[in-house]
């Protein structure tokens, strides 16, 4: 094999590496997640699981590929033979993931090439026909040419991207605040019903999608820590990605519920809800058909960085595994990832195709990155606090602070135990 390529910079990792989640896990999933979750109170317990979980977890995959420089695969292998067999799992489980990630960065595509025209609708006019099916097509044949590019070519693309998504994001916050539904949509997202904290279910979708929109559980972070030169700062660089995926997850809700309460519009619609919401904001602002343009040209390309972090987890471990080029290894992971994604693009055609009354997709979804996102977390977490010897876990970290590094250990220790039997209780019960 040749010499592992590295990040160029601190900078670019971190841009990247916000830009894997940015896209999709927070700025699609999180305000449909809320909305069917009851706004504050899933709020407030997904920052407590992104705090006491979500970051010590991060940190310790980012430290794991760090230490081994490989794949999920090649980095569970090397703690026991038989924990490789757990590394496919996780680059198995992304690629269902990334299945039906492709098919929305096509709704993505497919709005901002309609409001470049001129002809954006609502999600049920554009779902129709067979547009879902189609953008995911054209989707999997960009993310397959930028995978072949190569790690450079992600570098070039995130370093402009996030800045300028960023303040976009920012812009149309602002602009919803000044809408009359304002003041109901943060009291809906911020003023928390705390009885509802008693119940274990928003605690199993807030921890899912704490993991989901930290990428926590499925490989990204060992594969993008895999390529960390020794001079990146990894608690730095950790805080500032958790900061900034966090603060965009608020930001898109309060960039898309006032929008939801001002115009009478049902704030648990699911998956296609900032599809249906952005539109009507930008056909009631000034200059609303410009910034529509932008906004979803961008939001494509976010969510396309979602799709080629995603890929990047499956081809790594697809090349170094069977030690093919990178070009083979790149067909050899999307030709399944694209099957399984044409049943979850079918879901918004005029096959409606469905599972127990969802569709196909929402329920892929459902069961990915909340159930299984939780599980791989907290067991591949265990297997890398149990099995890397503290002393080089401690170095790959770059962690001073005794505190820190006793409760980020601790966490990954004895965090599965009760979530495995959480996780038995809810199967048998």
């Amino acid at each position: 094999m040749d010499e592992r390529m590295r990040w160029s910079s601190e900078r670019a990792f971190v841009f990247a590496t916000a830009a894997a989640a940015v896209g999709l896990g927070n700025m699609w999933r999180f305000p449909y997640m809320a909305g069917e979750h009851g706004g504050g109170a899933f709020i407030l317990a997904y920052l407590v699981s992104i705090v006491l979980l979500g970051f010590p977890i991060m940190l310790m995959e980012f430290g794991a590929g760090r230490t081994v420089e490989g794949s999920p695969v090649a980095t569970f292998r090397e703690k026991h033979r038989w924990t490789a067999i757990f590394g496919w799992i996780v680059v198995i489980l992304t690629g269902i993931i990334m299945s039906y990630y492709l098919v929305i960065t096509g709704w993505t595509l497919g709005y901002s090439v309609n409001s470049i025209t001129g002809q954006v609708s609502a999600f049920e006019n554009f779902s129709e026909q067979y547009n879902s099916l189609w953008y995911f097509i054209i989707v999997v044949v960009i993310t397959t040419l930028v995978l072949i590019g190569g790690l450079s070519r992600i570098e070039q693309k995130t370093n402009y991207l996030m800045p300028v998504l960023i303040a976009i994001i920012v812009g149309l916050t602002i602009f919803g605040l000044t809408m009359k539904g304002s003041g109901q949509a943060l009291r809906f997202l911020f003023s928390p019903d705390f009885s509802a904290l008693a119940k274990p279910g928003i605690w199993v979708f807030a921890v899912g999608q704490a993991f989901y929109s930290l990428a926590v559980g499925q490989g990204y972070l060992i594969t993008y820590g895999s390529y960390l030169p020794k001079k990146v700062n990894l608690p730095r660089s950790a805080a500032v990605i958790t900061g900034v995926e966090t603060g965009i997850a608020l930001l898109a809700g309060m960039m898309i519920f006032p929008v939801v309460f001002t115009y009478g519009l049902a704030p648990d619609e699911g998956s296609e809800l900032a599809f249906n919401t952005m539109p009507v904001a930008f056909d009631n602002m000034r200059y609303g058909g410009l910034l529509g343009s932008l906004f979803f040209t961008l939001f494509f390309l976010a969510a396309l960085s979602s799709c080629i972090a995603g890929m990047k987890v499956v081809v790594t471990a697809i090349r170094e595994e069977f030690k093919l080029t990178n070009k083979k290894a790149v067909f050899a992971s999307m030709i399944p990832v694209f099957l399984l994604g044409i049943l979850s693009a079918l879901s918004f055609t005029p096959v409606e195709l469905s599972l127990a009354g969802r569709p196909f997709l929402e329920v892929v979804d459902l069961f990915a990155a909340t159930q299984v996102v939780v599980l791989c977390g907290v067991i591949g977490a265990g297997i890398i606090a149990w099995l890397i010897p503290r002393e080089s876990l401690v170095v790959s970290l770059g962690i001073k602070n005794r505190l820190m590094i006793n409760w980020i250990i601790f966490i990954g220790r004895y965090l599965p135990i009760p979530v495995l039997v959480f996780s038995i209780l809810r199967l048998l019960v």
